[in-house]
């Protein structure tokens, strides 16, 4: 009697207080929870889902499987060693045949095409002539009607069509294919595009961040060393790129770098070049654009580091003894590195998704993986590839991140 008296005092309405502050914590919770809801379905439907789709559709593709049931369930139980039995070739005939009428021969044919090139032609020319057979025995006929049903290596590749996973396109990211029996083995050297891809892609990148990085931090210093009135003048400049469209900052850079553009022009009419220079459609275009439009995204964090460094501090060490260049690289500059850390992380990891600036002023050779993915999304309707170039693309920042976590320390970034 006496603790329920406890209890009932602690609460003017009988609840015991315990529980109220319980209860009061968790609408707080929910009201939190509430209130952060419509980011977190965001971020879910526009970030996580995307990139788990695309993950699961660079090793998931079941298009042999639903185009050619009857072969892929009678290739179940094949060894791989000899040409299948009677009893399969049977079964391609049959879904030949419904290819045909169901006019679906095309996609198997292109879905072969991706491993074997040139079968596209030869499987709908098959399921045309195969709608006309009428009984069997059908591995002789469907060899005389096309010698490709007779290669090794076309049952191969189909076999690996009864898994509705597959590793192919991950594989051929990288520069790797299936062999005639099935092993790993590395793309022929004409096809074997995609390593020197990536390796375009960091080099620019790493070009365009450390550009950025020695103009922008310059830049940076003056701004924060400045009186308010005159920095607030620069910056205006410095972020006035802002208020226009990646396309039109390009485009711009077109018109400039062109053969009889204005620089062209200017470098002539100052007898620095005797003929206009090659500036566009090239790597050197391609890394003056994107680091014009990426130079903001480097300045700013470092300015917003260098607003919070004390003059009193390069003062004090130099009247200590330290000299100007001394003082500025002992005691000034370490202490803006976390905003060195986030401009040129933030730069890097944006070049690695470039796609309008080196489509518009690079040439050839200057493509980046993500020109590559819209070319398979767009031209080729090959989601599997362009998944699979995303997830590497998506592997290699990550693995980035990892290496620049440990050796600087994510927890000493400063974005402002």
């Amino acid at each position: 009697m006496a603790t329920m008296a406890v209890q009932i005092a602690g609460s003017l309405d009988g609840v015991p207080l315990r529980i109220k502050l319980q209860r009061i914590e968790r609408a707080r919770k929910l009201r939190a929870f509430a209130l952060v809801l419509p980011l977190l379905l965001f971020i879910l439907i526009g970030f996580v889902l995307p990139i788990a789709r695309m993950m699961f559709n660079a090793v998931h593709d079941d298009g042999l499987l639903v185009l050619m049931p009857r072969t892929m369930a009678a290739l179940n139980g094949w060894g791989g060693k000899d040409l299948p039995n009677e009893a399969v070739y049977a079964a391609l005939a049959g879904d030949l045949k419904q290819a045909w009428a169901q006019k679906t021969a095309g996609a198997i044919g292109k879905r072969m095409n991706y491993e074997l090139p040139g079968t596209l032609s030869e499987v709908t020319s098959s399921a045309r002539k195969a709608s006309t057979l009428t009984a069997g025995p059908y591995k002789a006929a469907l060899i005389d009607i096309n010698p490709v049903w007779g290669s090794h290596e076309v049952w191969t590749l189909l076999k690996r069509g009864t898994s509705a996973y597959t590793t192919f396109y991950l594989l051929r990211a990288v520069d790797y294919q299936y062999g005639p029996n099935g092993q790993i083995v590395a793309s022929p050297p004409e096809s074997a595009i995609f390593r020197d891809v990536f390796l375009r892609t960091l080099g620019i990148s790493v070009g365009v961040t450390v550009a950025t990085l020695l103009l922008g931090f310059p830049l940076a210093y003056l701004l924060a060393t400045l009186p308010r009135k005159s920095s607030n003048l620069l910056m205006i400049m410095v972020v006035l790129p802002f208020w226009t469209s990646l396309l039109v900052r390009t485009t711009a850079w077109v018109v400039l770098l062109q053969q009889h553009g204005v620089v062209n022009d200017t470098l002539m009419a100052l007898h620095v070049l005797s003929q206009p220079a090659e500036l566009i459609f090239n790597r050197v275009g391609t890394i003056v654009a994107m680091t014009h439009i990426q130079l903001p995204l480097t300045l700013l964090p470092i300015y917003s580091v260098m607003k919070t460094i004390s003059p009193s501090f390069v003062r004090a060490a130099r009247s200590l003894g330290a000299g100007p260049f001394y003082a500025f690289w002992k005691v000034y500059f370490p202490l803006t590195l976390p905003g060195v850390a986030a401009g040129c992380l933030l730069t890097f990891i944006l070049c690695l998704g470039y796609y309008i600036t080196p489509a518009l002023v690079g040439g050839p050779a200057d493509q980046m993986v993500s020109s590559f993915v819209a070319y398979y999304t767009s031209e080729e309707l090959n989601w599997g590839m362009a998944s699979a170039l995303g997830v590497i693309l998506l592997t290699a920042t990550l693995l980035l991140y990892y290496v620049f976590n440990k050796l600087v320390g994510v927890e000493r970034i400063k974005m402002g």
